[in-house]
């Protein structure tokens, strides 16, 4: 059926043409974006204080991880020098707008030298939605991952505006941190494509950051205090 299939197109076509045609239905076929994870959670003190085995540590496993992820994601599709897009919509954020970020930690089947590479999510100090690409050759300890076997897991960290080693959870004034309820899209894009948001499923209209909710009709609602 496929010969058949391939017959009758070609038959108003050039040969160049008709190859033409067929090459670019297989190129289209092939992603050139998937979503690796897209988890939606709530981070306590507590669970801070409790991950295991590391504090302040989230851990993407199982069925959080996308189960149709690549297993050498460098061919055919050649994600390992392409970007990660990531996009954090932070739902709950104590008051006082401290500085916090996310360290993403991609943990591989196989690895070298340390085993293991990470980047940063943008640093923030308000809900809304922060987003930013990453090119996968530039991320710290990137060349520590065996790429063509695939990755195993994802290790989310909350830190303050330091980075490295600046975990929330040993802050004094670690309330500035905690609870907080975040939702993290990693989004894997090929090298030489650019990241798509129509093609992720399940995502709301990105919404300004920092910005007060419309106002409602003073003659109907009642005088809310502003606190400073």
């Amino acid at each position: 059926m496929p010969a058949t299939c391939h017959r009758i197109v070609c038959g108003s076509l050039s040969v160049l043409g008709c190859l033409a045609t067929l090459w670019l239905g297989a190129a289209s076929a092939q992603a050139e974006q998937f979503v690796l994870f897209d988890a939606t959670f709530t981070f306590t003190k507590m669970d801070a204080d409790n991950s295991k085995p590391s504090p302040s540590h989230y851990y993407v496993r199982d069925q959080l991880m996308n189960a149709e992820r690549p297993k050498d994601w460098t061919h055919p599709i050649d994600y390992r020098n392409g970007t990660a897009h990531v996009r954090l919509e932070v739902l709950e954020k104590p008051a006082g707008g401290e500085a916090t970020t996310w360290s993403v930690c991609y943990i591989p089947n196989k690895g070298r030298d340390k085993g293991y590479g990470c980047f940063n999510t943008p640093v923030y100090k308000e809900g809304g939605v922060h987003e930013q690409d990453i090119p996968m050759t530039k991320f710290w300890q990137n060349d520590s991952i065996v790429w063509e076997q695939g990755i195993k897991e994802m290790h989310l960290v909350i830190k303050e505006n330091s980075g490295g080693s600046g975990h929330a959870h040993k802050r004094q004034d670690h309330e500035k941190f905690f609870p907080t309820k975040v939702r993290m899209t990693v989004i894997q894009v090929s090298a030489g494509s650019k990241y798509d948001a129509s093609l992720v499923p399940n995502l709301p209209p990105a919404k300004p950051v920092g910005l007060p909710p419309a106002k409602k009709d003073q003659s109907t609602q009642p005088a809310v205090k502003l606190e400073k």
